[in-house]
């Protein structure tokens, strides 16, 4: 339960730099991220290296007991080298430029830019990797941020036959897989494979598919090329990358899987604004603190990519830029967010940024300190939290780093697969469907209920969890399918799962397809609706609506809900459920609930906007309400904060 930040030393003036580093250790920082977006004052001509200013500020964040998160500069590659390999730049779906002027002006495809990186990240590896103020690298900086991980030019044209060439190695392997002979698409060669973009009307979505999984593993070589370099010049250092929220471009569980940490950038007021998931009833009442489940999806989201470590590479203090509108956070808001990271087994929470640019793209974007150097709002929560973590940790009479050894696991699964979510959401086949949102509202009824859940791959291992969910896993693998027959925990199957083959078609049994074994369902026919429709659903166990996704079932199992005309709507018995529609809160709370219960769990229906976690015998209790809420969990005594929570408050309890 550390403290960082994320510092711009080249922003100030050098004299500034010392007062930095003393005013970090008074609020309580411990860690120190720099240098992600700094290589053209690196290397300000090409081969002209400046270490001057790095060494210098290495050198006073170390003196004052400062760990550094060094990152490498390939987010932004400087002009002289766009001017140098033009073809570096990715191109849109309209097939025009993204060229430079802000960042991120690059294509992962690019093996001329990709050994422009190559050389640069040696450079400092060799520099670097061995400073006793870096604990830590981070890898460029959030890929895919402004929509560029699909790139629609000449070298992703390249990039893409060859990846096809290699998974499919005979052409009409893949005309069969893409179902070609529909609309006369046949290909005689690789060659003649087009990017899935400036079609007439849709692009076969197989040839979209693999299209996007092209190009999420070329992330994955791309991440791969600067983590290989790192690990041979700077042993013993943690690797780690910042994701974002709700973005599912690339494939963050194969990414992670060379990282020792997952990260991620956290916004929960930016996020609610933009997402249309949200609605405006939520986006009011949850206008100053964010959704309460935004934070914790993603910490349990990617503590899954991150093989049970987490840090937050960026926690939002204070107004940001880049949202629809941009509110302040509610008083306490920033002490909220970070101890719900901590819950969730998080290292590390830092923050964006240490002082606030007066320049550029981001000066409205808030930070610890404002951009005159006067102390902002976060600072002072951060500082509290540093307090109350040595106050947590003398209460339990441990040291301060011991408390990173608190369990994290939780009893409840949620399987995520980045996969199923591009199958998904390349057909949704209703507008008012998507993949992650509804994975996101399973999530959110769970943790009404106060369980806490675990979000995992399709490759993870679930056999020892109570409870397995799968919101929508489209293509079940026959490894999946054989470790799920095996199961024996309470398995919740939801609408779509099994709807799909690895290569993008209907199964020939209908869908859920090999879950048929297990769950003796066939869905007949889907009902896929509008937003503004939504259908009555009730039975023993809930009542409420049905949205987005109705699946017509036959199936002999014991019906639990149906809609408003006596079709099954969720069926199943003993430990396997099949759910065909999309539910809203109400019924999916207490659907989950009586799953709970066979599971030998205890759910609970919180307070409104009220979210818990436990972490060992350890509970952590939010309160995300703009009113003050009362909780208090059974047999516990308060170590932090009480019964009474007002608006954003904090309390951290010991299970006897």
């Amino acid at each position: 339960m550390k403290l960082g930040v994320c510092y711009y030393p080249e922003h100030w003036a050098k004299d500034r730099w010392l007062k930095d580093a003393q005013e970090m250790r008074l609020i309580g920082i411990e860690y120190v991220r720099i240098g992600e977006f700094s290589w053209s004052t690196i290397e300000p001509t090409p081969g002209v290296l400046n270490w001057t200013w790095l060494d210098e500020s290495l050198s006073i964040l170390h003196d004052h007991g400062l760990k550094v998160i060094l990152g490498t500069p390939t987010a932004t590659p400087p002009k002289w080298l766009v001017d140098k390999h033009p073809s570096m730049l990715a191109k849109d779906e309209q097939g025009r430029v993204r060229g430079f002027g802000s960042r991120r002006h690059y294509t992962f495809a690019s093996l001329e830019y990709r050994e422009e990186c190559r050389r640069i990240v040696t450079i400092m590896a060799k520099r670097y990797g061995n400073h006793p103020a870096v604990v830590s690298w981070q890898t460029d900086n959030e890929y895919g941020c402004h929509d560029t991980i699909l790139s629609y030019s000449a070298v992703d044209l390249d990039a893409f036959r060859i990846w096809l060439k290699e998974k499919y190695q005979d052409i009409q392997a893949l005309n069969r897989a893409w179902g070609n002979i529909f609309w006369s698409m046949d290909y005689g060669s690789f060659d003649e494979i087009e990017l899935p973009n400036l079609t007439v009307t849709e692009a076969n979505p197989s040839h979209r598919l693999d299209f996007q999984r092209c190009c999420s593993d070329q992330v994955v070589a791309y991440n791969r090329l600067q983590t290989e370099i790192l690990r041979k010049y700077s042993v013993g250092r943690d690797l780690v990358h910042n994701y974002m929220g709700f973005f599912t471009a690339f494939d963050h569980h194969k990414v992670s899987e060379d990282l020792d940490v997952a990260s991620w950038d956290t916004y929960p007021l930016g996020f609610l604004d933009q997402e249309a998931i949200y609605s405006d009833v939520e986006k009011h009442e949850y206008l100053r603190t964010g959704h309460p489940d935004f934070g914790a999806f993603h910490h349990d989201l990617y503590r899954g990519c991150g093989k049970g470590r987490l840090w937050i590479m960026e926690q939002q203090p204070g107004p940001v830029n880049w949202a629809p509108h941009n509110p302040t956070p509610a008083d306490g808001a920033v002490r909220l967010w970070t101890w719900e990271a901590f819950s969730h087994g998080a290292e590390m929470v830092s923050y964006f940024r240490w002082r606030q640019a007066p320049f550029a793209q981001e000066q409205m974007h808030a930070g610890l300190l404002r951009p005159d150097a006067s102390t902002a709002e976060a600072a002072i929560e951060a500082g509290q939290v540093s307090n109350e973590v040595k106050h947590l940790a003398n209460e339990l009479g441990v040291d301060v780093d011991a408390l990173v050894s608190l369990p994290t696991a939780g009893k409840v699964a949620l399987m995520f697969d980045y996969d199923a979510c591009w199958s998904l959401d390349i057909q949704p086949q209703s507008k008012a469907y998507r993949y992650m949102f509804w994975c996101y509202r399973v999530y959110e009824a769970l943790r009404e209920l106060g369980l806490s859940v675990d979000i995992i791959s399709a490759k993870a291992e679930f056999e020892h969890y109570q409870m397995l969910v799968l919101p929508a896993q489209a293509y079940v693998s026959p490894r999946l399918e054989a470790r799920l027959e095996n199961y024996r925990g309470v398995l919740l199957v939801g609408p779509r799962s099994g709807s799909k083959t690895e290569s993008y078609q209907i199964p020939e049994n209908l869908p859920p397809g090999p879950l048929a074994k297990i769950l003796p369902v066939t869905v007949e026919r889907v009902d896929a609706l509008p937003e503004h429709t939504q259908m009555d659903v009730n039975g023993r166990w809930g009542i409420g609506l049905l949205k987005h996704w109705h699946e017509q079932l036959k199936t002999d199992l014991p019906v639990l809900l149906s809609d408003s005309s006596g079709a099954a709507v969720l069926v199943g018995k003993d430990q396997r459920y099949y759910l065909g529609s999309c539910l809203d809160n109400d019924v999916l709370k207490v659907s989950l609930s009586r799953l709970a219960e066979k599971a030998n769990l205890s759910p609970y229906f919180l307070p409104k906007g009220v979210r818990m976690r436990q972490r060992g015998n350890l509970l952590f209790v939010f309160n995300y309400s703009p009113v003050s809420q009362t909780y208090r969990p059974d047999d516990s005594t308060a170590l932090i904060g009480g019964e009474e929570l007002i608006s954003c408050g904090v309390s951290v309890w010991r299970k006897e």
